[in-house]
């Protein structure tokens, strides 16, 4: 079955884009998928199929049908998981490197969620079917630790935590050159990039995004960083660092060196995570040492 809306046009709306006006209206709906409804026939314009660059009047009614999501079934699957606390109401994973945190359309077994489904039974359901307890991610060759939700309510509660910015979150990073100062904040704004769109870039019309960072180390041409996140903005540190012209070490999207240490991915763990427990109140915080390959590599920097 499909869901239908209906929008009337009033006065302060007139002249506004067809696409871009259902996009504001329907919360969910992005302009990409208004346009891809609008072709299919779904936007009708006073019963009739109009472009996406067509301009409103005053007093028209929008008809939109949003077809049902197909289901998908996600599995249970025996995957490896280190799971370093658990409760009734949240689980705190060691996620591992080169791990996909959730599925996604042709992509819909081997990551974390196929893994938490087999070890854990209760997941919270607020993100659906394909995102089951996922509060956050981390990208794929990030490792670190993460929380999952078991419930609604926990789920509720991480995620006003994170929202408000009051989650405490702790990186380390191995970055290009020297960093002179020992202590200093990025603040610059993080959207989509205008010139490739599967990057996110530093931009003027942005979300706020500032990552407090510190200097742990320096060596001959890198530097190795804790940084703490304010925001969370979707590849953050990646995008901050090489916004600083200091891009993270073996980085495939956003550094142009070429391979250092033989990485095909970058030099990032979410070393700390502390946030308040949803149904106790107390603050957690929970920690993961540094992933073997990265040891080695400021093991063998050490030495030179």
């Amino acid at each position: 079955m499909s869901n239908k809306d209906k929008i009337k046009v009033e006065e302060d709306m007139e002249g506004e884009r067809l696409d871009s006006f259902v996009a504001e209206q329907i919360s969910g709906l992005s302009r990409t998928m208004v346009k891809n409804l609008i072709k299919e026939g779904l936007i009708l314009v006073d019963g009739a199929a109009c472009k996406s660059s067509y301009r409103l009047s005053e007093g028209q009614e929008i008809t939109v049908e949003i077809p049902a999501p197909e289901r998908v079934e996600i599995a249970a699957q025996d995957l490896p998981l280190q799971i370093i606390y658990q409760d009734e109401d949240l689980a705190v994973i060691n996620k591992a490197k080169g791990m996909v945190v959730h599925p996604a359309p042709g992509h819909y077994d081997q990551t974390m969620v196929n893994a938490l489904m087999f070890h854990i039974k209760d997941l919270s359901g607020i993100n659906g079917d394909l995102r089951p307890g996922i509060v956050h991610r981390l990208d794929k060759d990030t490792s670190g630790v993460m929380v999952v939700a078991k419930n609604d309510a926990a789920h509720r509660s991480l995620a006003e935590q994170i929202k408000d910015h009051t989650i405490n979150r702790e990186y380390i990073a191995l970055v290009h050159g020297l960093i002179k100062e020992n202590l200093g904040t990025i603040d610059a704004p993080i959207g989509r990039s205008k010139v490739d769109r599967k990057k996110m870039a530093v931009v003027g019309n942005g979300r706020p995004a500032v990552s407090n960072y510190q200097v742990l180390q320096r060596f001959n041409n890198y530097t190795l960083v804790k940084v703490k996140l304010l925001t969370g903005r979707t590849h953050q540190i990646r995008v901050h660092f090489a916004y600083m012209k200091h891009s993270v070490v073996g980085d495939p999207l956003y550094s142009s060196a070429k391979k250092h240490f033989n990485l095909d991915s970058q030099a990032l763990h979410a070393q700390l995570l502390g946030f308040v427990h949803p149904r106790t109140g107390e603050y957690l915080e929970f920690t993961s040492e540094l992933p073997e390959y990265f040891q080695k590599i400021i093991e063998e920097l050490q030495q030179r």
